[in-house]
Formats: C-alpha cells, sequence, structure tokens
C-alpha cells in the first residue's frame, strides 16, 4: 500500500502538481502519513474532506507551511510493487481548513481539510450580479465558480456554452446554492475530480449505467465486511418539478413516478403515493422541469435498500459509481453515495451504497 500527501500553492489541477519546500521535512513537498483518511459523501455540499495526522515544523507566522490560509494538500493513494515502483490515484485538491497539535512543541499535527466545494461555499458575493437570459449556462458557471476558484477548470457533459440561460438571474449572497440550483434545473450535478476540475454530470440512472467494478467475496474476493438495512426514510415515488421563471413566461411543470407494478414503490401500490416538490427559477420549459425531476428521483432510487461495506481499497473508485456487490447466493448492483479512503496501510475502504430497487418508467 502507498499513499502520498503533497503540499501545494492553490490554484493548480492536474495529477503532478508542483509541492511547497517544506524546510526540515522534505523539498518536494512530501508530508508524512501517520494516519488519515479521505471521505467524500454525495449528499453533502462539499463532498470531499481531508483528516490528515502528520509532521511538520508548526507554524511561525502566517506564511509558514502548512497554515490554513489558502494552502491546499494534493492526495494520491495505490500500490507499490516489489520493484520499488508505485502506482497512485489522485483523490483531489483539499484546503485547509484548521491544524491542531496535541502534543507542544514535537507531537504530530492533524490536518483538517476540504475540497473546493468550501471555496464556492466560503466566497459569498459581496454585491449582487446580474446575468443576461442570453448568456450561456457554461459561461455562467464559469464566472460564478471561477470568482472563488483560481485557476479554475470546467468539464461538462453537455453543450453548456450552447445552452442559453433563458431567463435574467441574479446572484445575490450565496454562491454555491446559486450554482446548484442551476445545475438541478438542467438534472446536473457538480463536483471537483481527483485532478482539481469542476466536473459538471447528470445524476446517473441505475436501469441504465453499466457497472464500472465488482466487489465480490470468497476467498478471492476483495470484500471484507457488508451489513444491510431497508428504510423508507426519505424515499419518495413522485417527483415535481416546477418552473418559476422570472419575468413573463408562463409557470412550466413536469412529473416523473414510480409506475412499475413490479416495484415495491409503486404508485398504486401499498407504498402509497409519497411526492416530493423542486422549484426553481432557472427552469422554463417542461422538457428542463422533466430532466430535473428524472434526476430528483434517481438521486432516492433504491434508498429503502442501503448497504455499508469493507472491501480491500481500489482509490480510482467514485461517488456516484455504479457497482456490482456479490456475495454468496446474490450478486446485486448498486450506487455508491460515500466513500470512505483510508490513507495507512491497516485501512479498509468503507462504502456506502444503495440497491436498484425498482425499474423505474418515468411519466410526465
Amino acid at each position: 500500500m502507498a499513499s502520498r500527501c503533497t503540499l501545494v500553492a492553490p490554484g493548480q489541477t492536474g495529477t503532478s502538481p508542483v509541492g511547497l519546500p517544506i524546510p526540515g521535512v522534505d523539498l518536494g513537498g512530501r508530508l508524512p502519513v501517520l494516519a488519515g483518511d479521505v471521505t467524500t459523501d454525495m449528499t453533502a455540499d462539499v463532498q470531499s474532506t481531508l483528516d490528515l495526522s502528520t509532521v511538520y515544523p508548526w507554524p511561525s507566522n502566517p506564511f509558514d507551511r502548512g497554515t490554513p490560509y489558502g494552502q491546499e494538500i494534493y492526495v494520491e493513494r495505490g500500490v507499490e510493487y516489489g520493484i520499488g515502483t508505485q502506482e497512485l490515484v489522485g483523490l483531489g485538491y483539499f484546503r485547509i481548513d484548521r491544524i491542531e497539535q496535541l502534543r507542544v512543541p514535537d507531537g504530530a499535527i492533524r490536518i483538517t481539510a476540504s475540497d473546493r466545494t468550501a471555496m464556492i461555499r466560503d466566497a459569498r458575493p459581496t454585491t449582487p450580479v446580474q446575468f443576461s437570459g442570453a448568456a450561456s449556462v457554461g459561461a455562467v458557471i464559469d464566472y460564478v465558480v471561477g470568482q472563488a476558484v483560481p485557476g479554475l477548470v470546467t468539464v461538462y457533459d453537455f453543450a453548456a456554452y450552447a445552452t442559453p440561460l433563458g431567463t435574467d438571474h441574479v446572484l445575490d449572497d450565496d454562491r454555491l446554492a446559486f450554482v446548484q440550483d442551476l445545475l438541478a434545473a438542467y438534472g446536473k450535478y457538480g463536483y471537483f475530480d481527483y485532478a482539481g476540475r469542476y466536473q459538471v454530470k447528470s445524476v446517473p440512472d441505475l436501469t441504465k449505467t453499466a457497472p464500472v467494478w465488482e466487489i465480490n467475496s470468497g476467498t478471492q474476493g476483495v470484500l471484507v465486511e457488508m451489513k444491510r438495512s431497508i428504510s423508507r426514510d426519505g424515499v419518495y415515488n413522485v417527483v415535481i418539478a416546477r418552473g418559476e421563471p422570472a419575468g413573463e413566461l408562463a409557470p412550466v411543470q413536469a412529473i416523473v413516478s414510480d409506475e412499475d407494478p413490479a416495484s415495491p414503490t409503486y404508485i398504486g401500490g401499498n407504498f402509497g403515493v409519497v411526492p416530493t416538490v423542486y422549484a426553481s427559477a432557472f427552469m422554463y420549459t417542461a422538457e428542463q422541469c422533466r430532466a430535473a425531476a428524472v434526476a430528483k428521483l434517481a438521486k432516492v432510487t433504491g434508498l429503502p435498500y442501503g448497504v455499508s461495506l469493507g472491501t480491500v481499497p481500489n482509490p480510482a473508485l467514485e461517488g456516484w459509481d455504479v457497482i456490482t456487490v456479490s456475495y454468496p447466493g446474490n450478486s446485486e448492483v448498486h450506487i455508491i453515495d460515500k466513500i470512505n479512503y483510508g490513507l495507512a496501510p491497516k485501512d479498509s475502504m468503507g462504502i456506502d451504497t444503495r440497491k436498484q430497487y425498482l425499474t423505474r418508467r418515468a411519466g410526465a
């Protein structure tokens, strides 16, 4: 097992950032890894966080190495082969939020850090900014996120720069909520990936997405432990998406529901009709409303059946990847909601998933 944490100046992207020299520790910026983990939670606003125990000289002024004034840590995890070479997978860039030393003066330093989404959350606009309806969605996101994240690189899975905003909008005092609402109106979500880029993707649909990896049990398997639960908390079988555009445009809406009689959450079955409503000023067509409703329903699809796994680490897995879980007598398709990547050799990888529990046919 191998892990590597590199102290870097903010604004870099890619998998080979330039480290900040740490006098007395490493001129390449490598921080010793005593213990720690990276946790990715796709239900959280700031999806990934770092908790790291390391050793370096305690900062004597705000400009020293390892202070929470903009410096970041690039984290990697992987394997070292018998010939001495390493194969590492990036887990992302993390802004230092807090450092503490429980034993002064030479004790380990504990660092807590957040991915770059925290920069969007913290950088509240000081004055309102108005965007014209003729502006493209991509240009608006680039501006709003780029004002908070230096050196921003964006990657879109749709024609964001050819898609007009449609109506005028004002960015008030919550930059992150503005971006999240805009993305949700198109059935998308945004996150910072392993290379520090801002990725915008569609919410995955378990009925259409092929698994990227199998977690299997047995002597040749990677499954260490598994527990599961079934609950109806937070489960909906009808999503009503309403567009409430500013100006003179008429309100629009779309409804997506579970219409499969074989599904346990079928709207005509014993589960009952449990709707949820999502409204946004960014939606001004019925097609937008339907895409947003489908994405909203995809986030709760399978939530009655939640599974927690301990597995041999595979750092290439990401949140909302679709995987196969195989154990004696069964093989199931799951989607990853949360991952905990341990950074020490003894650590397994913890994953919280939900199973595809229904086949959905959407109606509008």
